[in-house]
């Protein structure tokens, strides 16, 4: 996995790189020591508060008795702010902004914390991609050349091989199917490790899932994951936040969280009565 720092984090690069390359790349200490203990200390305090609420998706183990070892933490926008800093950071905005479009949007923001004995996953693909193992809902000729989707992972806790660091299989993202069996992803698979205040950023189209932690510590990160704008979010990030969050947002954030596009909404009942874009 290619390396970058905040200096050398040029967005055509990377963008060629999450295309057309591995899939996958690490931005070097991007985010400072102080967010990155503010952050850990947040999501330490509302997993604890409510350790067995955990919402799986794709390939998410859920055998009972060890889903207290993976904790979500959803919502984060209003649970400090910051989070939006970490969203909204002037490199990952650059990148973004070549890669998925000037007025792209965040689909969700969470943590994960997968403690001490805490399983994997299945290799798979995220959202919008998430449900591909039934490519009949999908629309035909989809393909990976365009990206809808890309995923950031800040991480809080050490990410090495012991502790699960997430397995990828580079150049995945070229083919937009589902792994199989057939694939050997395990056999393939490179980690996306890194230390406190990286920032991993990947394609959510290539191979990928969390591998079981077997390390003595907490191995924990900031799921974001960002659409263009046109994606039906995963997360309803304006209906999780009060309205002084909203009123006080910034363009950046405002932008994130979907307030700069103005669909879906009620055409005929629109300033004036006017429709748009009806030909």
């Amino acid at each position: 996995m290619r390396s970058f720092t905040d200096r050398t984090a040029d967005p055509d690069t990377i963008a060629e790189e999450l295309l057309s390359g591995a899939g996958a790349v690490r931005i070097t200490g991007l985010i400072d020591d102080d967010q990155i203990a503010e952050a850990r200390s947040i999501v330490m305090a509302e997993s604890d508060r409510d350790p067995g609420k955990v919402t799986h998706f794709q390939g998410e183990a859920e055998e009972t008795g060890r889903i207290e070892l993976q904790r979500r933490v959803w919502n984060l926008l209003a649970k400090g702010e910051v989070f939006s800093r970490m969203a909204a950071h002037p490199v990952l905005m650059r990148v973004l902004r070549r890669f998925l479009g000037s007025e792209f949007i965040m689909g969700s923001i969470a943590a994960n914390r997968i403690l001490p004995g805490g399983p994997g996953q299945e290799p798979h693909i995220d959202y919008p991609y998430w449900d591909f193992h039934e490519p009949g809902t999908h629309p035909m000729r989809l393909n990976g050349s365009f990206p809808m989707n890309a995923q950031v992972s800040v991480i809080l806790d050490p990410f090495t091989e012991e502790s699960g660091a997430t397995a990828y299989v580079p150049g995945s993202q070229r083919h937009l199917r589902y792994p199989g069996p057939e694939d050997e992803f395990h056999e393939k698979c490179a980690r996306m490790t890194g230390a406190p205040g990286d920032v991993v950023l990947f394609y959510g189209a290539t191979w990928h899932c969390a591998m079981p932690n077997r390390s003595a510590r907490d191995r924990s990160a900031i799921l974001i994951q960002y659409l263009p704008k046109w994606v039906k979010p995963m997360e309803d990030l304006p209906a999780g936040l009060p309205a002084s969050f909203v009123d006080a947002a910034d363009d950046d954030i405002r932008q994130l969280i979907g307030l700069n596009f103005p669909y879906p909404e009620v055409l005929d009942q629109a300033a004036g009565g006017n429709t748009v874009g009806r030909g």
